[in-house]
C-alpha cells in the first residue's frame, strides 16, 4: 500500500499510477495550501482546483479531509458531468481495508440515505414541474403589474400606499423564494438555464448580487450551523448562539454587548436590518442592473407621477448614461416620480415588511436547533441536527416558499420544492430506523422558539461571565 505525497493533481495531471491512502493520512490535507477529498473512495487533490470551483473555493474546501460523496451528490445537478472534471485531479483511493465513511461514521445510515436518494430519483422527485414555477413566477408578475395600476389610478394616497406597500413586499418576499429555487438549479435540467434565471430574479427582481448569494448560501448547506464553516451563525458579536459559544464567551468574560438581553434586541435588528440588505421593487429595472448587480438600493419605479399621469418611459441609452452619472438614485427616476420624499418612504416601508418576512422564516428552522463546532456527522446526521420542518398547509407552503420542509431541503438541495411532501415520509422513516430526531412544529411555535433559543444561550452567557 502506498502512502504519502502524490501530488499529481496539483499539476492538472492524473498520477502516474492509482496509490492508496489511509484515512488517517488524507485527514492530515485539510489545510489553506493543501487540501485532499474522496468521493466515491477515490482521493481527490483539489488544493488548486479550489479557487476556479463555480461553487466558490470555501464550500469545497470545508470537506477537505473527508469523504464528500454526499455533499458532491446534493449540489450537482448533473454529477457524471461534472466528474470529468475530476478527472486531472485523481491522485489516489482509499486502501482496500479503509471504510468508506471516515471517522467511524455510521456506513450503514449512509448507505441507505444513498439508497433514499436512488429511490427518490426513480420516482422523479427531481424533475421539476414548468406550470408550479409558471404560475409562481406569473403570480408574482401579477402583484408588480397591480401595483403599477393602483399608482396609476388612485395615486399616492395614504390608504393606496398602505395597500401598495403590503402587495409590493409580498412580490418581493415571493420572487426572495423564487431565486432561491433557480440558485438551488432546482428548476431547470440544464444548470446554465437556472444560473440565468437566477441572475435575473435576484438581480433583476431583488437588486442583489447572484455571486454573493452563491458564496455564502452554499456554505450555509454543506456545513449548517457549524461556526466557522456556516456564515449564517456568523453573527459577529452581535449574537452568542447555541450552548457552547455562550459559556465560551462567557468564561473569557467577552461582553461585545450585553448577550443575556439578545431576545429582546432581536426586534431592534429587525428594524436595521432593511437599511443593510439591497432591495428593488420593480421588474423594469433596464436590462443591464441584473448583468453587474448594484450594490445599494433601487428606488421604487412606476410608469406614472405621482398625480397618476402617464410618463414615457426612457431609452436604455439615457438609462445608461443617468444611472452612472447618479449611482444611487437615478435622475430618471426624479423626472418620472417628482415626490422622492414619497418614493423613499414607500421603499422603507417595502424594505422594512420584507426583512421582518425573510429573517422569521429563514431564522425558525435554524436558530432553535443544534449550533457548535464540527463535530464530522454524516450528511443525514448533520443536516438534520441543525434543521427543523414547519407542519405542512396551503398558507405554510405559499408563507415560506416550502422552506417549512426546511429538512427535506436541506438533505436534497436541488429537489424542486413542489416534491418535498413526497419525499418526507421516506426521510421521516430513515430517522426513525436510526434514533436521528425529526423536528416538526407549528408556525407559531417555531416563531417563538427563536426568541425562546435567543434568550437561552444569553442565560448561559451571563452565567458564565459572572460564576466561571
Amino acid at each position: 500500500m502506498g502512502k504519502g505525497g502524490d501530488q499529481g493533481g496539483d499539476s492538472g495531471e492524473p498520477a502516474a499510477q492509482i496509490r492508496f491512502y489511509t484515512w488517517e493520512e488524507i485527514q492530515k490535507h485539510n489545510l489553506r495550501t493543501d487540501k485532499w477529498l474522496v468521493i466515491e473512495r477515490k482521493v481527490y487533490n483539489v488544493t488548486k482546483w479550489v479557487y476556479r470551483h463555480p461553487g466558490g473555493q470555501r464550500v469545497i474546501s470545508h470537506c477537505a479531509g473527508e469523504d464528500a460523496t454526499d455533499a458532491f451528490q446534493a449540489f450537482h445537478i448533473n454529477p457524471t458531468l461534472v466528474q470529468k472534471f475530476l478527472k486531472p485531479l485523481l491522485i489516489g483511493e482509499l486502501a482496500p481495508g479503509e471504510p468508506s465513511q471516515d471517522r467511524d461514521k455510521n456506513s450503514q445510515l449512509v448507505e441507505d440515505f444513498r439508497t433514499l436518494r436512488k429511490t427518490a430519483e426513480d420516482m422523479n422527485l427531481f424533475r421539476a414541474s414548468p406550470l408550479f414555477f409558471s404560475l409562481y413566477l406569473g403570480h408574482i408578475i401579477a402583484m408588480e403589474v397591480l401595483a403599477w395600476l393602483m399608482v396609476s389610478y388612485f395615486g399616492t394616497g395614504w390608504i393606496a400606499t398602505l395597500i401598495l406597500a403590503c402587495i409590493l413586499t409580498t412580490s418581493q418576499a415571493q420572487a426572495g423564494w423564487l431565486q432561491h429555487d433557480f440558485g438551488h438549479l432546482s428548476v431547470f435540467k440544464k444548470s446554465s438555464w437556472n444560473h440565468i434565471l437566477h441572475k435575473f430574479v435576484i438581480g433583476h427582481m431583488k437588486g442583489a448580487s447572484a455571486n454573493w448569494w452563491n458564496h455564502r448560501h452554499f456554505q450555509h448547506h454543506a456545513k449548517p450551523n457549524i461556526f466557522h464553516k456556516d456564515p449564517d451563525v456568523n453573527m459577529l458579536h452581535i449574537f452568542v448562539l447555541g450552548d457552547t459559544q455562550p459559556v465560551e464567551y462567557g468564561k473569557k468574560k467577552l461582553k461585545y454587548l450585553p448577550y443575556n438581553h439578545q431576545h429582546e434586541y432581536f426586534f431592534l435588528t429587525r428594524v436595521l436590518l432593511p437599511f443593510l440588505i439591497p432591495c428593488s421593487h420593480t421588474l423594469l429595472i433596464p436590462l443591464w442592473s441584473w448583468l453587474d448587480p448594484p450594490r445599494v438600493p433601487h428606488p421604487t419605479v412606476f410608469p406614472a407621477d405621482c398625480g397618476g399621469n402617464s410618463v414615457q418611459a426612457p431609452s436604455l441609452k439615457s438609462s445608461w448614461k443617468t444611472y452612472h452619472n447618479r449611482p444611487i438614485i437615478p435622475k430618471i427616476f426624479d423626472e418620472t416620480l417628482k415626490c422622492k420624499k414619497k418614493k423613499a418612504k414607500l421603499q422603507n416601508q417595502i424594505m422594512f415588511l420584507e426583512s421582518h418576512w425573510f429573517v422569521w422564516v429563514t431564522q425558525m428552522n435554524h436558530i432553535p436547533m443544534e449550533i457548535d463546532s464540527e463535530k464530522h456527522r454524516d450528511w443525514l446526521s448533520s443536516q438534520v441536527a441543525a434543521t427543523c420542518n414547519i407542519e405542512q398547509s396551503f398558507f405554510n407552503d405559499w408563507f415560506t416558499g416550502h422552506l417549512n420542509f426546511q429538512i427535506e431541503h436541506h438533505l436534497f438541495p436541488t429537489m424542486p420544492r413542489h416534491n418535498f411532501w413526497k419525499v418526507k415520509p421516506l426521510v421521516k422513516s430513515l430517522c426513525a430506523k436510526y434514533g436521528v430526531q425529526y423536528e416538526e412544529k407549528p408556525l407559531g411555535k417555531a416563531l417563538v422558539d427563536i426568541v425562546g433559543s435567543l434568550k437561552k444561550s444569553g442565560d448561559l452567557w451571563l452565567d458564565a461571565y459572572l460564576h466561571k
